[in-house]
């Protein structure tokens, strides 16, 4: 809604009248950004050498790093002591004098990431009662000596990441009996003995990362009666000296995958042979060549329960495969797989769950490839480049106890009346990027009672189908987007008025121009919409007059003005984002501005909700203006020039009018 103009003086000075002086608040010592009042702050990247006196004594995160502290002194942060997280990555720390932390008893993780340091004292670390996470990683420690003992009873985690250590003997004074996770990944450590080991006796179900160090050799009983929650040993050349040094252990979880630009020796079922000396739950393989692929490959992983065969270039699993009764998760993503029926998947029967993502190949789903898979409850598909002009009853045959299937990033699929028959207790089912030609006129969703969330986002839906999303009676998440409606507008009557249980509804990216004032009536449950994306104006957000407490996404719209109406619909949300909309910053949109400021507490996306007119306030966030829409000093001065010119003027207009009367008498 443009302002009118008028082509007389007299206009032009009620203009001039009424114009709006425009402000723009800021504060130049405002440097640190406020994630949440007085609790938590970001003071990144602004070269700051101090800690800034505008931080508030009750700071209890604050995230510091890319500054420059060199040294750290027990007056540095002493003001803060209700700390509780303190990030220092990359502040160019040499030095951790005495008693640095002496004041934050509530202190419990400390980030010292990619500092070169040079010494840190012994009582450094002192005053945190339960100092529970060290991050050390990238600085240049060589030996674990270097690191202080004292105050460390209560460590949970100590990352040592892409640092120069060869040894993980910890000193004997070193409190390890709370360790869960201990990082040594990116190190020079090639050796494990018996003393490494048992100076991490006391730490019970530790998760220990050795990843990219290429272990060569291991002490034989290094390992022996340990129990490991996951060990890494990612990126090692010779995995037998792994699986031979890993005798009589138990571990959760094994990861022993390696990358693209490393050279590995193909696994042979010889080499495998090690698994059937130790107990293991979960392995993973990624990136590996087999040699002599056959069932034999499979001889000691009877009693896994999750195996991952990420990326090791499979045309085909074996036949014959016996003894796989435990396995619970098998992943098979970015294979070669032509036909889903090449992965045997009659030697798994006790599968849950089931990845095949990726695929390097066009994905055929062939007919009933899974069928003996009962137990199945998760399903993925997704990236295949699967096309079926009819899917998916006879594909995904017999597959009762499914309760996760995600087909999305495929080729066109054709879906008849009831698809899905063959898993009628599917709860998520995701389509996503996945271009759906629906043949009849009923959903071929509607056996799915049990059905809780529906990605159908960029489908090129039908969705003057008023019947595609009947027979969802549980549909509690539906996701939309990129999908275009008729004339860009959701008319009273809609596919959205069958699923009444709706709570959230994502329609972004949908080209929408209007929303009917009654579309969305009978979704009483909703707490979330989205309709960021697309070219609404002010007057669709009455279609949500209904909703209380509801988060609102109205980010990227064509939103101007918001009429005074409309307001109390603001009002009544819990969190709203009016980011990137071309917002008008003059009196013409005087009530919203004013609720605006009054409602920060329930903006999302201050920052970058700006003013897009007038010319001189474009760019500047709402936050920072502040109009003044009332009569001016200059306003006075031209109303009372105005007011006596124009009683001159009706003066002489009286006396004109007079004259010419009496001249006609």
């Amino acid at each position: 809604m443009g302002p009118m103009m008028a082509p007389s003086v007299s206009c032009l000075l009620l203009a001039v009248l009424f114009s709006a002086g425009c402000k723009v608040i800021t504060s130049s010592d405002q440097m640190c950004t406020e994630k949440e009042a007085n609790k938590i702050y970001n003071c990144e990247y602004l070269g700051l050498s101090k800690i800034p006196d505008i931080l508030p004594n009750t700071t209890e995160v604050l995230e510091f790093g890319f500054n420059f502290l060199p040294a750290i002194q027990n007056t540095t942060f002493s003001r803060l002591i209700n700390l509780i997280f303190l990030d220092l990555t990359r502040c160019q720390i040499n030095w951790l004098h005495e008693d640095t932390f002496q004041s934050h008893h509530q202190l419990n993780t400390i980030v010292l990431t990619g500092n070169p340091l040079i010494f840190m004292a012994e009582t450094s670390l002192n005053g945190p009662k339960s100092l529970k996470h060290l991050f050390l990683t990238q600085t240049g420690i060589s030996d674990l000596e270097f690191i202080p003992v004292h105050n460390l009873e209560n460590l949970e985690s100590l990352h040592l990441g892409s640092n120069h250590i060869t040894s993980i003997e910890f000193p004997t004074n070193f409190p390890t009996q709370n360790l869960k996770i201990l990082d040594f990944q990116n190190n020079a450590i090639h050796y494990l003995t018996r003393k490494d080991m048992d100076s991490l006796k006391p730490a019970t179900n530790l998760s220990l990362n050795l990843n990219s160090n290429d272990i060569k050799g291991i002490e034989p009983g290094a390992f022996h009666s340990k129990i490991f929650q996951n060990l890494n040993f990612g990126g090692t050349f010779d995995l037998s000296v792994i699986l031979k040094g890993l005798q009589n252990s138990t571990i959760q979880s094994l990861w022993l995958g390696t990358f693209e630009d490393k050279e590995d020796q193909d696994l042979s079922p010889a080499i495998l042979q090690g698994l059937c000396e130790m107990s293991v739950e979960s392995i993973n393989l990624q990136q590996h060549h087999f040699s002599d692929f056959s069932s034999a490959t499979f001889q000691c992983f009877t009693q896994l329960q999750e195996l991952d065969l990420t990326a090791t270039h499979l045309k085909e699993l074996p036949s014959g495969i016996k003894g796989m009764n435990s396995l619970k998760k098998l992943v098979l993503n970015v294979n070669n797989f032509d036909q889903l029926c090449e992965i045997s998947a009659a030697s798994f029967p006790s599968l849950t769950h089931l990845y095949i993502k990726g695929n390097r190949k066009k994905l055929d789903l062939g007919a009933g490839c899974l069928e003996r898979l009962e137990n199945l409850q998760k399903l993925d598909l997704s990236h295949n480049g699967i096309e079926a002009s009819d899917c998916c009853n006879l594909q995904l045959k017999n597959l009762p106890h499914l309760q996760c299937l995600n087909l999305s990033y495929n080729e066109p699929l054709g879906l008849q009346s009831q698809a899905f028959k063959e898993s009628p207790r599917l709860e998520l089912l995701d389509l996503a990027f996945t271009h759906l030609h629906v043949n009849v006129p009923q959903s071929p969703f509607q056996n799915l009672q049990l059905l809780q969330v529906l990605n159908l986002s960029y489908c090129l839906l039908d969705t003057s189908n008023h019947h595609l999303l009947a027979g969802l009676p549980n549909l509690r998440h539906l996701n939309l987007q990129g999908n275009r409606f008729q004339d860009g507008s959701i008319p009273k009557t809609n596919l959205l008025q069958t699923v009444g249980s709706l709570e959230i509804l994502i329609l972004a990216s949908c080209d929408l121009l209007s929303i009917d004032q009654q579309a969305f009536h009978g979704l009483e449950k909703m707490c979330h919409v989205d309709l960021s994306h697309n070219s609404l104006t002010g007057d669709s957000i009455s279609a949500l007059s209904h909703l209380k407490g509801i988060y609102l996404n109205l980010a990227a719209n064509n939103i101007c003005i918001v009429s005074l109406h409309v307001l109390p619909t603001l009002s009544q949300q819990s969190t709203i984002n009016l980011s990137h909309n071309p917002l008008d910053c003059t009196c013409s949109n005087i009530h919203f501005l004013t609720w605006f400021k009054e409602n920060l507490h329930k903006l999302e996306g201050l920052e970058e909700t700006m003013c897009a007119n007038p010319p001189p306030l474009k760019g500047v966030k709402l936050s920072d203006v502040k109009l003044s829409c009332g009569i001016t000093a200059v306003g006075i001065f031209f109303l009372i020039v105005f007011l006596f010119l124009f009683t001159i003027l009706l003066v002489f207009l009286i006396k004109f009018l007079l004259r010419w009367k009496y001249q006609h008498i």
